[in-house]
């Protein structure tokens, strides 16, 4: 038995995982890489199996950096089964075509650059119709039931708690007359998210493939978050400025729509309290993303996984995803109505990471106005215009223009969708029947990993391995590890350099550029400025030359 290391190795995206036991080879995840220029790159280089030879896919949940490959993967030739429980696979329907449309424009926007310098034009990594096209090889599955994929691999699904239809996998492979169990952890979820039924506890198992995203810090708790969340809102509105909250379109947003309606019960006597949610629910909420706005829809026709309490208040009358002030924006001439009115408001806008979609727009026009809060509620990814923000840089570039940061910044993490230290080492020490032989540390960043995985030896004992990208390890007792694959980072890292610091030299250059404006504009130079500026340049152009040698 074999499991391949293809993504989420020493960094947070592009989740996959290549098994191969019984006389069957499978995936675990096939997910988009994001964030850094570099990981980017990872999703054009052709896949290190060959997709003909893969017998069938196991999807944790629905989130791109988990699925956004299979298009690619249908389209290189794969029409063996993607098992995935029935809510995963209605996100995917949503999901990965809006992925696909991304990928379409993104490339069109490419090729007008290669046309206008002589060059051929390059196709998108996958299109809208091959991801609506792939949909055809999704098989839904239920939660706790046991599927016989063939005489010797049995598989479980079991609510992972982060997100609608997310999973944590079981798997049961027997071999040379001996079964063994590994499991696949999935992202495991916040223990408070407000919607979803706290991760499933597993009692067994013989190897572990664990998530580490929050692996060396802990959330704030959910009451704190709550109180937060009114603070900011509230300070914010009463100075006429308007939130802008970066949301990923499928489980924050839906999340956050819950805590807006239900923040009203936690403080009724207190009248600052009361005074604030009476800001807040005069305040018009807008949610300008199409896909979350559907997203929202496909939460609504799952309502059946909810915790049992939500249930209760749907049961009642009580949508937890609708109230008064709430208001789906679908075209793009309502998005750009938002940004051109002054009244004060709330918007939650797609990505979460602000890369792509309508969040820049938003962010164009709010992030420069200091009356204005720019408010994270997920994790930001190294790389990311969110990471950007949320560190604190004074100026970023959107949309091929520099801002200055000026608005408030805050970041509520306890509104992340992953566990923290906490419940990531509570599901390791939940395995009461058996505890892993090993446990493999994936989907996080170097630090999270390195502290976690000595959290978990100094607590169990149990040997913990941080797996890089193309590690193969044979299961065995003596855990034989090869090296199969470089990383194609690694291959190209000389160029990334170079990239890297052309940017540097860019940014350089455009800051020095604004000086030179403000000293015409004030009529401030001197000859000994314009003397060090001149010269600051010619080190500049012999750099560029040196670079390109």
């Amino acid at each position: 038995m074999k499991i391949t290391f293809l993504g989420a190795a020493e960094t947070v995206t592009g989740s996959n995982f290549l098994v191969e036991a019984a006389e069957k080879k499978f995936l675990v995840d096939c997910g988009l890489h994001q964030g850094k220029y570099e990981e980017e790159l990872l999703n054009d280089e052709p896949f290190e199996y060959d997709v003909n030879t893969i017998d069938f896919m196991l999807l944790t949940h629905a989130h791109i950096d988990h699925s956004g490959r299979i298009p690619k993967l249908y389209k290189d030739g794969y029409r063996n089964s993607v098992y995935a429980t029935r809510a995963t696979c209605d996100l995917c329907e949503i999901m990965l075509p809006d992925s696909g449309h991304i990928q379409e424009t993104e490339n069109e926007i490419k090729n007008k650059k290669r046309k206008r310098n002589g060059k051929k034009p390059i196709e998108p990594l996958y299109t809208a119709q091959d991801a609506l096209d792939c949909l055809e090889i999704f098989k839904p599955v239920e939660y706790d039931q046991i599927i016989e994929i063939d005489d010797n691999i049995s598989v479980r699904f079991n609510d992972a708690g982060h997100m609608l239809g997310s999973s944590i996998i079981e798997i049961w492979i027997k071999e040379n007359n001996e079964t063994k169990k590994i499991v696949f952890s999935g992202d495991i979820g916040n223990n408070d998210i407000p919607l979803l039924s706290s991760p499933t506890m597993i009692e067994s198992a013989d190897y572990l493939i664990m998530e580490s995203t929050y692996g060396n810090r802990n959330h704030i708790k959910n009451d704190s978050k709550a109180s937060m969340f009114l603070n900011i809102v509230s300070e914010t509105i009463n100075k006429g400025g308007t939130v802008v909250i970066p949301s990923f379109a499928v489980g924050r947003t839906q999340e956050i729509l819950y805590e807006l309606n239900k923040i009203k019960d936690l403080k009724k006597d207190d009248k600052e309290f009361v005074e604030k949610y009476s800001t807040l629910m005069k305040s018009k909420v807008y949610v300008d993303s199409p896909l979350a706005t559907s997203a929202t829809e496909v939460f609504e026709k799952n309502m059946d996984l909810f915790k049992p309490e939500i249930q209760e208040f749907i049961k009642s009358g009580d949508n937890p995803l609708d109230f008064p002030g709430l208001n789906f924006t679908q075209t793009v001439e309502e998005s750009k109505e938002l940004n051109q009115s002054t009244e004060p408001c709330i918007i939650i806008s797609a990505s979460g990471m602000c890369d792509v979609g309508r969040i820049k727009h938003h962010l164009k026009h709010n992030i420069w106005n200091p009356i204005n809060t720019i408010l994270f509620v997920g994790y930001q990814a190294p790389g990311t215009l969110g990471r950007r923000i949320v560190d604190g840089d004074e100026k970023v570039k959107i949309l091929g223009e520099e801002f200055s940061v000026k608005a408030r910044i805050e970041y509520i993490e306890g509104y992340s969708g992953h566990a923290d230290q906490e419940w990531l080492l509570n599901f390791v020490y939940s395995f009461n029947m058996q505890m892993p032989k090993h446990i493999f540390l994936v989907h996080g960043e170097p630090d999270a990993q390195e502290t976690l995985k000595e959290k978990i030896e100094e607590t169990t004992g149990i040997g913990v391995t941080i797996p890089r990208y193309g590690e193969e390890y044979e299961l065995n007792d003596e855990l034989t590890k090869a090296q199969l694959y470089l990383n194609p980072i690694d291959k190209q890292q000389s160029r990334i350099d170079i990239i890297e610091k052309m940017q540097a030299l860019e940014d350089e250059l455009e800051e020095m550029k604004h000086t030179l404006k403000e000293n015409i504009r004030l009529y401030s130079n001197s000859d000994v400025d314009m003397a060090k500026l001149n010269n600051r340049v010619n080190d500049l152009r012999k750099q560029i030359i040196e670079m390109m040698k």
